[in-house]
């Protein structure tokens, strides 16, 4: 009981204390600067940055390279035939890995013209977001097609745009995302191209010589995985994504 009414009395004079040290913590604000801008507070900073780390995997997959380049390691995949190698890991690692090298420009003139200059000060939290944008809406554009860019517009009601800065955002984003997902399959066509050819000749040799019941898929995966190797198929392919962003 002594116990108790110790442990009472110790909380009633530390709740004080607790409680004016909660009204010490910065509120979320926003106050307007001397240029017409506005400053935000470090903790509404901070949760603006928290959900921007939520939303980084789907900037990830509309806004770079990403679903090119894993929708075209996919088809690979089926094409050759091995089911789960190289497994999802690997090639969700690959296409990471690649996608940072072919944005590496994208990114380093993003961190140059916007981060690096909102960390020393020189510019404000709306202006360096601006600043952000840019060069990711300038890679977007030039891998987009001007038909699906159209075909969005022409949804979402707007005109004719005079200029590409015109092209909002919600008209870019699932334009890009669609073109890109076009031109992956165009790249999977070509790919699936030679593998077909030897499946349908290794299913003919079966049929002519009887052998029905043998899956033409267990025979034909040696000759094809003997061809990608003999043509350095994963340079070839990795070379070819990575030039198809060369504008």
């Amino acid at each position: 009981m002594r116990y108790a009414s110790a442990l009472l009395g110790l909380a009633l004079v530390l709740l004080p204390g607790m409680v004016s040290a909660q009204t010490a913590i910065p509120l979320l604000s926003v106050e307007p600067t001397s240029d017409g801008g506005a400053s935000y507070s470090v903790s509404l900073q901070v949760l603006l940055l928290m959900t921007a780390l939520t939303l980084l995997p789907a900037a990830l997959l509309a806004m770079t390279s990403f679903t090119r380049v894993i929708v075209v390691l996919a088809i690979l995949r089926q094409a050759l035939g091995t089911a789960q190698t190289p497994s999802n890991q690997i090639l969700l690692g690959l296409a990471l890995f690649l996608s940072l090298f072919i944005m590496a420009p994208v990114l380093e003139k993003a961190y140059s013209e916007s981060l690096l200059p909102y960390m020393e000060g020189e510019i404000g939290f709306e202006a360096a977001l601006e600043k952000a944008k840019l060069p990711f809406r300038d890679f977007m554009l030039n891998q987009t097609r001007e038909a699906d860019l159209m075909m969005f517009a022409d949804l979402g009601g707007y005109d004719a745009f005079q200029d590409e800065d015109d092209v909002p955002m919600k008209v870019l984003l699932p334009s890009f995302v669609t073109s890109e997902l076009k031109t992956a399959f165009q790249i999977g066509f070509l790919i699936f191209i030679p593998f077909l050819v030897i499946d349908l000749v290794v299913a003919s040799v079966l049929m002519s010589m009887g052998m029905m019941m043998l899956s033409p898929m267990l025979i034909s995966l040696p000759f094809k995985l003997m061809l990608f190797v003999l043509i350095d198929g994963w340079s070839l392919i990795v070379g070819t994504l990575a030039s198809s962003f060369v504008t």
